[in-house]
């Protein structure tokens, strides 16, 4: 929920998360089917609060988490409800972005949503004041990085490394895309895995793979070195 990248490639596209956690958090469980508000989603789930920071649901639709807006702000530790269920809130809705624009964000922690439904790419940030919402073009490719863990120094160092990524073949691959998210550069304080000594570390990478024939959700737990492929069958698959 910390770095996300979105990535088209020839009517392919390729969402990847990356989680980064403190220590002390426990560990999501792997990703599952659940019905939610008749909704069928698949994602991986925080046993802290049932949320999660990735879902994929039966429309086609997938909603990334970022933790943090536009800047690094200071939590007050008693929100009225986790970021983590109000991506679930999203992704069940019939109409997610509509819900998304309307839903109630008062005393909700700031965040930033990255939406995407096969036709449309919208990037939503919620300030703890103002909602943002703006489309972004799903033929090219874009990457986030979480306000509350990199500053903005380091976030154009990150943004510089992935546009050199980009820019090396035009025949990238999912896997090659876990790689890129994958390496740190040696640089665990600022690299995509990270593990800062104030106990902050990068948990797992998650991958949504979307095609005209499927859609793939890709799980590699990496605290505990397993990779779980799980295939899904949406009712809506990438269309022009």
């Amino acid at each position: 929920m910390c770095t996300v990248s979105f990535i088209s490639r020839n009517n392919n596209y390729f969402i990847t998360s990356n989680r980064d956690e403190h220590i002390s958090r426990p560990l999501a469980f792997e990703p599952m089917e659940e019905i939610v508000n008749s909704i069928k989603i698949l994602f991986p789930k925080d046993p802290k609060a049932g949320g999660t920071w990735f879902a994929l649901n039966e429309n086609g639709v997938v909603a990334v988490l970022l933790n943090g807006a536009f800047k690094k702000h200071k939590s007050k530790g008693n929100y009225a409800k986790s970021r983590g269920l109000i991506l679930l809130d999203v992704i069940s809705a019939s109409n997610p972005k509509s819900f998304v624009d309307e839903m109630d964000l008062n005393n909700i922690e700031p965040f930033t949503l990255v939406l995407f439904d096969a036709i449309t790419l919208m990037e939503f940030r919620w300030d703890g004041k103002q909602k943002h919402s703006k489309p972004l073009d799903k033929n090219q490719s874009h990457i986030w990085s979480s306000a509350t863990l990199y500053d903005e120094e380091a976030i154009a160092n990150r943004t510089s490394l992935f546009s050199e990524f980009m820019s090396v073949s035009s025949d990238i691959e999912a896997s090659d895309v876990v790689d890129f998210h994958s390496n740190n550069n040696e640089d665990y304080e600022n690299g995509f895995i990270i593990d800062r000594n104030t106990g902050l570390k990068t948990f797992s990478v998650t991958q949504a793979v979307l095609t005209k024939e499927e859609a793939v959700l890709k799980h590699f737990d990496l605290l505990n070195d397993k990779k779980y492929v799980i295939p899904f069958s949406p009712n809506q698959l990438i269309t022009k």
